[in-house]
């Protein structure tokens, strides 16, 4: 077995003895900084804006780490095959080659997990402990390269054999097909991530046809690179019948909601009937659309609180949408004056009073009328109309309900208050009671049960008695 560690240490020891060891560092040196220039340079080309989505704000500190090592490695290389042309020594290229490869490789794949992985927030936990972890299994496979154990790892993995069924795989082959099928299904989430963002940013397309599209296209690259994968790995096509029999089965047992769910988002992104923005009622939840998902929407309330809503529920209940046709929506307040008020100059003044608040719209203009003419007062109803719902109802309710408090206590114009007869129930029993005891049998009033069954036997005393017939 050739110690590649040894080799190149002894190439390094004769390169000291030799005149072209400072033109290697040297050409290093220039490498390394003329990469890192370049980069630099690429980098302004890729500014980060605050208005740009979370995953591609994530995706370019990323990419832009990527460019020194990668830039370096390119130039790294070519003058390795200079040196090599003009039968130059280039050992220490040769060391600092798989050091810099191996960086550029750590530096691209944490690259592409952030692109994938990393959409809506910032860098989780797991993605962290999982780059760390990649980290140190590339350092260490560099360390197995250049002591020479790398080749010997690889004739163990072979003559491990592992027996699966009627067959017998070695862990080397269990490995590349899983690294396979990793790499192929990161490969497939990164192109649906890059075709969505490109997507998202076509202005001229419904927001909900580019949902739909997305959706579609990252589930088909997923099934293309699973298919490519199991290729690979030399796994027959022909067991995804019995996979696909069990799965129908699972759909139609267990999984009935869950595919409702997914069918019913489909639905919705093509029907065009919620996009993001709206403002939505649906059974008992109502709020803002901040997310249309293949299997839930997110409501946003006006509290502040998302609620995870199925897509079923949009399906099978009626919902209401305030943003659909339009954004404009109807509010109102009632109040009550008095009769002797002069209604007209009322309804003239709550009109004037309400289109001054903010928020309220000023293309159709608020519309105050007299709802009914009770025995209490004058019931009058201002209504208006606001063309920003998701802004909040209530804060704008309370200011054109100050508004109107303010020009009837500058105007003097008081509030009409319910007017009640009160009677005393006890005195009205203590006069009846007397006007009964003076005529108990004329008299009708409330009385207990003794004093009702006493004056009925009285009265059956004086009657006269009926004859018999003869």
């Amino acid at each position: 077995m050739p110690d590649i560690f040894t080799e190149l240490l002894n190439d390094l020891l004769s390169d000291l003895r030799a005149p072209g060891l400072l033109a290697q560092v040297g050409l290093l040196a220039a490498c390394i900084g003329l990469g890192w220039l370049l980069a630099r340079l690429l980098r302004r080309t890729f500014n980060l804006n605050a208005a740009q989505p979370p995953a591609m704000q994530i995706g370019l500190v990323s990419f832009v780490k990527v460019l020194t090592p990668v830039i370096t490695l390119l130039l790294l290389a070519l003058v390795k095959l200079a040196l090599q042309k003009w039968h130059q020594p280039v050992n220490v290229m040769r060391l600092m080659i798989p050091l810099v490869a191996s960086l550029a490789l750590m530096r691209f794949v944490f690259y592409v997990l952030r692109r994938v992985f990393a959409r809506n927030s910032g860098v989780g936990t797991f993605l962290l402990l999982f780059e760390k972890s990649f980290g140190a299994l590339v350092w260490i496979g560099l360390l197995l390269y250049i002591t020479g154990w790398w080749p010997d790892l690889f004739d163990y993995l072979e003559s491990t054999v592992l027996p699966i069924g009627r067959y017998q795989v070695s862990l080397l082959a269990i490995l590349q097909a899983l690294v396979s099928v990793l790499v192929t299904l990161v490969i497939a989430l990164w192109a649906g991530a890059t075709l969505e963002e490109r997507l998202m940013r076509v202005n001229t397309v419904h927001s909900s046809i580019r949902t739909v599209v997305a959706r579609m296209a990252r589930a088909f690259l997923i099934l293309v690179a699973v298919l490519v994968s199991l290729s690979l790995v030399g796994i027959d096509l022909t067991v995804l019948s019995v996979f696909g029999g069990a799965l129908g089965v699972a759909l139609g047992l267990g999984l009935q909601k869950i595919a409702s769910s997914y069918v019913s988002g489909f639905v919705i992104l093509l029907e065009r009937s919620l996009a993001i923005g709206d403002m939505v009622g649906v059974s008992t939840f109502y709020g803002k659309v901040v997310q249309i998902n293949s299997r839930y929407t997110v409501l946003q309330g006006l509290d502040g609180v998302d609620t995870v809503v199925p897509n079923e529920i949009f399906m099978i209940n009626s919902v209401q949408n305030y943003s659909l046709t339009n954004r404009i929506l109807r509010l109102s307040t009632q109040v009550m004056i008095e009769h002797q008020d002069d209604v007209e100059s009322v309804l003239l003044l709550l009109e004037q009073a309400v289109v001054e608040v903010n928020r309220v719209s000023q293309e159709t203009l608020p519309q105050a009328l007299l709802l009914k003419i009770g025995p209490d007062g004058l019931e009058l109803e201002v209504g208006f109309w606001i063309t920003d719902p998701e802004n909040g109802r209530l804060n704008v309710l309370s200011d054109v309900n100050r508004a109107i408090w303010r020009v009837l206590q500058a105007r003097q114009i008081k509030i009409a208050q319910v007017k009640r007869d009160i009677r005393v129930v006890q005195a009205m029993a203590t006069d009846e009671a007397g006007d009964a005891a003076a005529n108990p049998v004329l008299h009708k009033g409330n009385f207990s049960a003794d004093t009702q069954h006493g004056l009925q036997l009285d009265g059956q005393q004086d009657a006269p008695k009926p004859r018999k017939s003869e």
